[in-house]
């Protein structure tokens, strides 16, 4: 009878697991251009944190896995999915990633840092009015680690660009523009634009080019494989460390660079991180 409880307990936890592995659907944003009616946006800044999906019962990455949040961070948030980005201040993307792939739930971290939600995803609303929900929302919660995102409406691309260089100037990564009429659907389009100064995209690491001179006896670029299937190679922007150490096969990473080449491939790309399993 022990046995068969142990084996009971040992596939729910198993279940459970599976299910919160299951890759949450989000929107993705394509890069800005000025070819818009900027009217039809409205626009936040752009926080580079860890994306976090509040559904209802814990806080889920994008890629399914169940953030260990303490009790008290959540306690404020109800059943209502909410979609937002664990911040801690500019430049400390390494901190809260590290923070949201820990099991241990330090109180003296997780008080660094912010939930800051950008949407409450209803396939029913668009996103103005999903806006003033969740705004509304959260500032009656009156909590000091939460914060709805404000949108902001620009008339010209004056105003806009005023605004990118004053969130840049503070040490910001860019722009979000989001159509305002635009319903809550899954994947990359033109419903949601990023604006940063340069570009950047992901790919899979699918293998290395061997070091010369003195990179001799490490890695002299990585083989990378793009989300559209492109296959080109990175060499610069890769630590001496990551040299000597690189990045597994199958690893994820996100390379900044210049538009394309006339082949469609990405032109001066370079390494700007190795995206942890989150």
């Amino acid at each position: 009878m022990k046995v068969w409880i142990l084996l009971l307990l040992g596939f729910i936890n198993y279940a459970a697991a599976s299910v919160a592995k299951i890759p949450q659907k989000v929107e993705l944003a394509n890069q800005y251009h000025k070819d818009i009616n900027l009217t039809d946006y409205l626009v936040s800044e752009k926080f580079d944190g860890v994306r976090a999906i509040w559904n209802g019962h814990n806080l889920i990455t994008k890629s399914g896995l169940i953030i260990s949040a303490p009790a008290w961070f959540t306690e404020p948030l109800d059943n209502e999915v909410l979609e937002g980005e664990l911040w801690s201040g500019y430049k400390q993307f390494a901190f809260v990633s590290a923070l949201a792939r820990s099991k241990r739930q330090r109180d003296a971290d997780w008080q660094q840092v912010r939930y800051l939600v950008f949407d409450a995803p209803d396939p029913a609303l668009p996103f103005s009015a999903r806006y003033q929900h969740y705004q509304a929302k959260i500032n009656r919660m009156k909590t000091t680690h939460i914060h709805a995102v404000e949108q902001l409406h620009f008339e010209h691309q004056q105003q806009l660009e005023q605004y990118y260089q004053m969130v840049l100037m503070r040490g910001g990564e860019g722009l979000i523009l989001h159509q305002k009429h635009a319903l809550h659907q899954a994947g990359r389009s033109d419903r949601i634009l990023k604006y940063k100064p340069y570009q950047d995209a992901e790919a899979i690491v699918i293998g290395y080019t061997e070091g010369k001179g003195k990179y001799k006896g490490m890695i002299g670029a990585l083989k990378v494989k793009s989300e559209q299937g492109l296959e080109f190679k990175i060499g610069t922007g890769i630590s001496d460390q990551l040299r000597q150490q690189p990045p597994k096969i199958g690893s994820q990473i996100t390379y900044r660079y210049q538009g394309l080449t006339k082949y469609g491939k990405p032109r001066f790309a370079r390494l700007l991180r190795v995206r942890p399993k989150l």
